[in-house]
């Protein structure tokens, strides 16, 4: 049985500049090839560049170029990957501060809640909607996503790339 085929992106927010060519080798080493990116400033941070690349590659490819690139200092990026007729689509996050952050999405981007992680939340918030709210968060990732916006804004002047029609 073929390997399923899925696409994605991989969003650099933030990258100290030294730090550049070494997420390109450590990218295109998931992809076996030798990758340049078209890198531009980060307004919001002074000193920090960001970038993005579209990919296409097997169903899993998300997962380890989050893993290729995670722990590095100063590095803000975002993974996402496409569900393909076999696997869950999903999204990887990344601060400094919060570390790491994995949510299954489905096949319009939305995050997917498991039912087990409900039960949960539910069960720990024991009534308390403020608690509910909490565990609703994390399991979400608002914290990764509140940091990670005004990265994502600052790149709103970036050429914008039409991908064909899904579905």
């Amino acid at each position: 049985m073929a390997t399923a085929q899925t696409r994605g992106v991989i969003y650099v927010h933030s990258a100290p500049r030294a730090l550049c060519p070494h997420l390109e080798w450590a990218v295109g080493r998931v992809f076996g090839r030798p990758l340049s990116f078209e890198w531009a400033d980060q307004p919001i941070l002074a000193g920090s560049r960001r970038t993005e690349h579209y990919w296409e590659g097997p169903a899993g490819t998300g997962a380890a170029l989050a893993t290729a690139i995670r722990g590095w200092e100063h590095l803000r990026f975002e993974v996402s990957e496409d569900p393909s007729p076999r696997s869950d689509g999903g999204r990887w996050l990344h601060t400094p501060g919060l570390g790491i952050h994995y949510a299954q999405t489905d096949s319009a981007g939305n995050i997917v809640v498991a039912e087990d992680r409900i039960r949960y939340a539910m069960d720990v918030a024991a009534g308390d909607p403020r608690e509910l709210q909490r565990e609703l968060d994390v399991a979400l990732g608002a914290a990764w996503d509140e940091e990670l916006e005004p990265f994502r804004h600052a790149g709103d002047d970036a050429p914008v790339v039409w991908l064909h029609k899904v579905g």
